[in-house]
């Protein structure tokens, strides 16, 4: 039995396509092969699951590409602003060669990388005041995942990052703890924190993606068939995985901005101005760059 976490709930687009991974896997190898989901963050935070499955206490994880920046270098080109034009620009980044370099780079520290997931585009929201150019998150506290990527971005724009985990988001909006935080839309319903959080801004700053990623011992202790099984699954997974993302993301923006939520059409190139200098400085590094050039290369 494979043992999969996820923090999202069930019928999110990620725990969706694990749990049909999970029946092709069930299915193609007549019941030898069984995987177990567990969603809503019932086997810990991202960070956590990251390193159980790292010293093999957990089979499959997926984790947000920002949970990975820190660890793992190869994957902040992924999360760095404003480096994708578009979705288009970015799922075509991750099926081609640019994908399956930072794939193999999750071997460094004990795991498989298996795919890619959607995540769609990070934009802010907040519960204080509209925000339509970086000068209005002057002074507000702004939840981030723990990424120095994040933080970084969140104090170029002059707001004052706050490092939480995903399951500590509602409730710190609720007692204001911060004033708000970025994320998808998706995301934004499924937490409720749109309950909390009326005012959208439409950024966009980021297309950071999720990875679906493998205990790397485990995965050696498989045959190679078993092996080859489970790669074409979680590959398989990927298409209708973003199919169902598409129709997620469109559903639940029309759900939230029907509650009363205000969206926000912004100064996308203020923000980007604002960006620069802090994605030029993560740029120096050799690796980053070389990869911020392919990618641009494809736009």
């Amino acid at each position: 039995m494979l043992r999969a976490a996820d923090v999202h709930v069930d019928g999110y687009p990620t725990v969706a396509a694990m749990r049909a991974m999970g029946e092709v896997l069930q299915r193609e190898s007549h019941g030898r092969l069984r995987m177990s989901v567990y969603h809503a963050g019932q086997l810990g935070r991202e960070s956590d699951t990251i390193n159980l499955a790292r010293f093999a206490a957990l089979d499959i994880v997926r984790v947000n590409m920002a949970a990975l920046n820190n660890p793992f270098p190869a994957t902040r080109i992924l999360s760095l602003p404003y480096v994708f034009d578009s979705v288009d620009h970015l799922r075509r980044t991750l099926d081609g060669e640019i994908g399956a370099d930072i794939l193999r780079a999750f071997s460094s520290r004990g795991l498989v990388g298996l795919a890619f997931y959607d995540s769609g585009a990070r934009c802010f929201y907040n519960a204080r005041r509209p925000v339509v150019t970086p000068g209005d998150l002057k002074g507000m506290k702004i939840r981030v995942p723990p990424s120095d990527i994040f933080m970084h971005l969140a104090r170029a724009l002059g707001a004052n990052p706050t490092p939480l985990s995903y399951g500590e988001v509602f409730s710190s909006l609720q007692t204001g703890l911060i004033d708000g935080a970025e994320n998808n839309w998706p995301a934004f319903l499924t937490s409720r924190q749109f309950e909390v959080a009326r005012y959208w801004s439409q950024t966009e700053h980021s297309y950071s993606p999720e990875a679906l990623l493998m205990s790397q011992s485990r995965f050696l202790s498989m045959s190679a068939a078993d092996r080859e099984l489970l790669l074409r699954a979680a590959r398989e997974s990927v298409a209708p995985m973003r199919v169902h993302w598409d129709r997620t993301e469109a559903d639940a923006r029309n759900q939230v901005l029907a509650a009363g939520v205000q969206q926000l059409d912004v100064d996308r190139e203020a923000f980007r101005a604002a960006a620069q200098p802090m994605l030029h400085q993560f740029l120096q590094q050799p690796e980053l760059k070389r990869l911020y050039q392919r990618i641009r290369a494809i736009a």
